[in-house]
């Protein structure tokens, strides 16, 4: 891994480190990044959609309201789709509209408003006259046709990159700078004034990994507030089982938004859509119950496949592994685990039969939904540029990795696909103190696009080191500079033991935390690499 110092030269004071960070991200007004719009102060129009469209679909729903039409929300199975489909439900159904929510079987159904699952809907639902999708329909041009053939209206809330062909929908509520789950949000504020949902518009944007400046910072901002005074029953169950006390943005990414995920992944995520819409509590915990099972079901399945890749992984530049063991529920996530480790755009098929499913995460460099497209196969699916999904014959995924092979040697150099640390500056231990992590603390909530402060520190020495944890995958070091001694911990690097000897010198990049425990309170350093000297 390359060490990339974005400061040159090492910081004479704290408010110079401040004003460092804010030109590392590339912040200008300093004023508006720390104060973040409320985003019931942010309106459709600010993130670029039309007018006209906006008014056409809430006619639309006025209209099903007026005329007490049965009105379905079409949402997607994934963290993002179902905390969309629970902000719509909840806003029509507040409203005052005869609205049912549908989130579709991964396995039967697959990804997006289809044909079939309308003619199922039409079937089931007579009076069905409109559909409002989320997270999804902006290329389900099939979906769209078919349902306008059964006389049934379809308004596409979406956020997924659009498609080369017209989409013949009522109404077309689209925007790129959110995720779907804040688009509905926004979208449902033109209905009925709410912040109640807000705190789901926050786990969407996390879980969807939209970069935290802008509007997505005002969004999870505010929402991590509302979600840390949630009077939801499933939310409360749901942190209770995961043994959750303050939420921030890397629990909504690593413990909240998996759990949601977990159902739609290997059962159905109808399950996560009722834990977050209930208001009984004892139901609330058994869903929170069953759901944590099925998470951790899942983990045990990832590492699986994610093992058998590893042995499948060659030189290419995009990585592209198929296999029938691969389950089809899990393979965005072992893409993505793959991304991490070789840091190259990675795509997992699970292949069954004559039509094989995909799953596709990249790297920040890399358009993946342009890659797809690019090859000339006219593969079914959608996504965005740091991930997507598609179906494709198996006949043709040798071809396939070929052509997109092809068409990322022109765009994917060495320098590129070398994994960087970005780190904002040189510092000595002395200028570590609980006046500069509060002035970090601004910076929250952080993540991508808005990455965490880390420092550089040169020439220090390892007082103590020990390996903790499981098959003694952590370590736990005391580091010495000056007079100053930082407990810290390295979450990964445990193999390193053997290389400290005793007194060894170090250079460290950390983050700055503060470590409260049982009435202990001290400033630790989360360590993300290390180089002996």
């Amino acid at each position: 891994m390359r060490w990339e110092v974005l400061h040159k030269g090492k910081v004479k004071d704290p408010i110079s480190i401040i004003d460092i960070l804010l030109k590392n991200r590339g912040i200008k007004n300093k004023k508006i990044f720390f104060n973040p719009t409320d985003p019931s102060k942010i309106s459709l129009k600010d993130l670029g959609v039309k007018s006209l469209e906006v008014k056409k679909s809430i006619e639309r729903i006025k209209k099903a309201k007026k005329n007490k039409e049965f009105v379905i929300v079409y949402g997607d199975y994934d963290a993002d789709g179902i905390t969309a489909t629970a902000i719509m439900w909840e806003s029509l159904h507040a409203f005052g509209l005869d609205v049912l929510p549908h989130i579709p079987d991964r396995f039967e159904e697959g990804y997006g408003i289809n044909a079939e699952s309308v003619k199922n809907l039409k079937n089931k639902f007579p009076r069905l006259s409109l559909i409002v999708t989320v997270d999804n329909g902006i290329v389900a041009y099939d979906g769209v046709e078919a349902a306008n053939k059964l006389g049934i209206d379809v308004v596409v809330v979406d956020h997924h990159t659009k498609g080369t062909k017209k989409l013949k929908a009522f109404g077309i509520i689209h925007s790129i700078e959110v995720c779907g789950s804040a688009l509905t949000w926004f979208f449902g504020q033109q209905l009925i004034k709410s912040t109640n949902t807000l705190e789901l518009a926050a786990i969407g944007t996390i879980a969807d990994q939209l970069p935290l400046v802008g509007v997505n910072r005002s969004v999870v901002k505010y929402g991590l507030a509302a979600l840390n005074k949630t009077k939801r029953p499933g939310l409360l169950a749901l942190f209770k089982e995961a043994g959750i006390e303050n939420v921030g943005t890397y629990e909504v990414g690593y413990i909240i938004a998996p759990r949601i995920n977990a159902a739609g992944r290997l059962k159905h995520g109808l399950e996560s859509l009722r834990l977050l819409c209930t208001k009984d509590k004892v139901k609330a915990f058994d869903i929170a119950l069953g759901i944590g099972k099925t998470n951790y079901e899942r983990q045990k399945i990832v590492e699986e496949v994610v093992m058998m890749a590893r042995k499948n992984v060659g030189d290419q530049k995009v990585i592209v592994i198929a296999g029938e063991a691969y389950h089809e529920g899990v393979i965005g996530l072992a893409a993505g685990r793959l991304v991490e480790e070789f840091y190259r755009p990675s795509i997992v098929l699970s292949t069954k039969g004559k039509v094989s499913k995909a799953s596709a995460r990249s790297i920040s460099e890399f358009n993946i939904i342009e890659a797809i497209r690019g090859v000339n196969l006219h593969l079914e699916g959608g996504g965005h540029p740091m991930a997507a999904g598609f179906s494709i014959e198996t006949s043709k995924i040798e071809m396939f990795t070929s052509q997109i092979n092809i068409f990322a040697d022109k765009l994917l150099t060495d320098e590129i696909l070398e994994k960087k640390l970005k780190i904002d500056c040189e510092v000595e231990f002395d200028q570590l103190n609980y006046d500069l992590l509060g002035q970090l603390k601004q910076f929250e909530p952080t993540g991508l696009g808005n990455f965490g402060a880390s420092f550089l520190t040169k020439e220090v020495e390892v007082v103590e080191a020990k390996t903790v944890g499981r098959e003694a995958r952590h370590l736990k070091l005391k580091l010495k500079q000056g007079e100053q001694i930082f407990d810290s911990i390295y979450f990964g690097g445990g193999e390193m033991y053997s290389t400290l000897n005793p007194k060894a010198n170090v250079d460290v990049v950390y983050s700055l935390e503060d470590n409260s425990w049982n009435g202990y309170k001290n400033l630790q350093l989360k360590v993300r690499d290390l180089k002996t000297n």
